[in-house]
């Protein structure tokens, strides 16, 4: 396994790289809080994870200024994660859980061994934003329950159901000190928000607010936070969750390494710079397993912490693990402090994480640009709010790919010609249309163009059995730069085809990799002549030729059925 410990770790910016990682770990704190209550494991899961997570994944990843823990995405499947197995194992559900974070740490860990991080994120861009639009989603529902100031029940499904109850009623105090985070949060002006991050703010403000003025209501608080360093939880399960656990890691891994890598891409673009996506994998995977290791929330890499860390100076890991070593400092200093942030303000913050994760801008320009994608985007969010990420995934991934090798098969198509009369092309030279002339119409020339993958196969027997009377042809294979097995052995039936009609082939095709796959197909087995390729002397049985060139294949053809 490649560990790069070289990660442009260096102090010659080291006055950017502190003020980078303080300014991220005064945005990371609210966000880590809310994230680790949200979860359901606790606050202090939070920051454990943004301390783990962030620390490691700076030290052993290939992005330089980016700044990871725990994210909108991974909060939701952890939080379904913890739901599902403590509902199952009220004792152990909660270790198990943690498990499953280190099975998708060690998921990521291979991803990037087995460099597979320039593939994670060549999914369709449809596919991308309705599951990242359905995580919003799914954020926003969770956190309606404590707006409203209810315990939220673990799930959508069971909110939705209780949504009227919830509405019906609700706690005011709790929900106009929720709302009036949500107004900090969204209408701070940005001068002031480069000086005193508004999810800070609106914590710090409206926690004091909650404390002064309603005091005495009957609010749900995070409570204090456990000081000191977190214990180690050794991975426990059992047989029958296995398969169950192992899907949930596998969830984890992929949404880690897609959330990563994007946010990887948006570091590049601000800081101009090149990251190693199966060195950053693996930093992540390191990352979270031991964040799991040691009962943190699973993480990935984080936009909003990562641009804030680059804008105030950041350009190195150092600047992440500063930022980790800031958020170990609150635990040890912070636990007090924490014990009376309501509910409702972590609730405020996250839907305003919800609101952004929502792909607005696709969204509204969808329809205007294919209405098969806004469909494709729709089914996926409904997917990943309903069922499962990687059902999601796994179908959209299906349907876009389906249609987009339908779009390649219909061009490919159009690259596919039987000529047997010269005015039906217009890409033959004088000679060739001479040729064709005077076989009047017992030259049949089959031109494929273009690379021909499966997706073609289909086509080139049908346009073949549109043709029948000729007795010589002329497969022209030399503007195929690429040819795929099942089109290669759709062109093998079509010789095989020819062979039991006693016609004599020509195939035109040029050194590469065509010429190699035809020559494995050993077509000659299909002739009951004894001439050797090239050889067209010959008349007393059919005959498979393979040149180089078209006019020769062309002069040959005809020379062969002249009397």
């Amino acid at each position: 396994m490649s560990i790069n410990l070289s990660n442009k770790i260096h102090f010659r910016n080291w006055r950017g790289d502190l003020f980078g990682g303080l300014t991220a770990a005064i945005v990371a704190l609210p966000l880590a809080l809310a994230f680790g209550v949200a979860s359901g494991a606790g606050a202090i899961t939070g920051l454990y994870g943004s301390i783990i997570v962030g620390f490691f994944a700076a030290l052993f990843g290939g992005t330089p200024a980016q700044v990871s823990g725990p994210t909108g995405p991974m909060t939701v499947v952890m939080t379904t994660v913890i739901a599902a197995l403590v509902a199952r194992h009220p004792d152990t559900g909660l270790a198990m859980a943690f498990t499953v974070v280190m099975l998708g740490g060690l998921l990521q860990i291979l991803f990037g061994v087995m460099r597979l991080g320039q593939y994670i994120t060549l999914m369709p861009y449809t596919v991308i934003s309705g599951f990242m639009s359905g995580i919003g989603v799914i954020i926003i529902l969770l956190q309606l329950p404590p707006l409203l100031g209810h315990t939220a029940p673990g799930g959508v499904i069971p909110i939705l159901q209780q949504l009227p109850l919830y509405l019906s009623q609700p706690n005011f105090v709790a929900l106009g000190l929720g709302l009036l985070t949500l107004l900090i949060v969204f209408f701070v002006p940005p001068k002031f928000n480069r000086i005193v991050p508004s999810p800070l703010l609106a914590l710090v403000t409206v926690t004091l607010i909650s404390v002064v003025v309603f005091g005495n209501a009957n609010l749900e608080r995070i409570g204090e936070i456990p000081k000191g360093l977190p214990t180690l939880r050794m991975p426990t399960f059992s047989v029958p969750e296995l398969a169950d656990m192992l899907r949930y890691g596998l969830m984890l891994g992929v949404l880690g390494s897609i959330d990563s890598l994007l946010t990887s891409l948006v570091a590049d673009s601000i800081s101009r710079t090149q990251h190693d996506s199966d060195q950053e994998l693996i930093g992540q995977g390191i990352g979270n397993f031991l964040a799991g290791l040691f009962g943190g929330l699973p993480g990935a890499g984080a936009t909003m912490r990562t641009v804030v860390n680059v804008q105030a100076g950041g350009k190195t890991p150092l600047s992440g693990m500063i930022h980790a070593v800031v958020l170990l400092v609150v635990v040890f200093q912070a636990g007090p402090l924490t014990a009376q942030i309501p509910n409702a303000v972590l609730a405020g913050l996250l839907l305003k994480v919800g609101i952004d994760i929502l792909d607005w801008g696709f969204i509204k320009r969808a329809p205007r640009i294919s209405l098969k994608g806004t469909g494709l985007m729709y089914l996926v969010l409904f997917l990943t709010v309903f069922v499962d990420l990687i059902t999601a995934v796994l179908v959209g991934a299906f349907i876009a790919n389906v249609l987009t090798i339908k779009r390649l098969s219909d061009l490919q198509s159009d690259n596919i010609q039987a000529i047997t009369d010269p005015t039906d092309s217009h890409n033959l030279t004088l000679a060739e249309q001479e040729i064709l002339t005077q076989a009047n119409g017992k030259i049949l020339l089959f031109q494929l163009g273009g690379p021909m993958s499966f997706g073609a196969a289909k086509s080139i027997s049908r346009r073949m059995s549109m043709v029948k009377n000729y007795e010589a042809l002329v497969l022209d294979l030399s503007k195929v730069p690429t040819i795929g097995i099942t089109s290669a052995l759709a062109i093998e039936s079509i010789v095989q085809d020819e062979i039991n009609h006693h016609r004599h082939v020509w195939i035109v095709v040029i050194p590469g990799q065509v010429k190699q796959r035809v020559e494995k197909l050993d077509l000659q087995r299909f002739c009951t002549c004894d001439q050797t390729l090239g050889d067209s002397s010959s008349t007393r049985s059919s005959q498979i030729n393979q040149l180089e060139n078209r006019l020769q294949a062309l002069e040959s053809a005809l020379k062969m059925l002249q009397p």
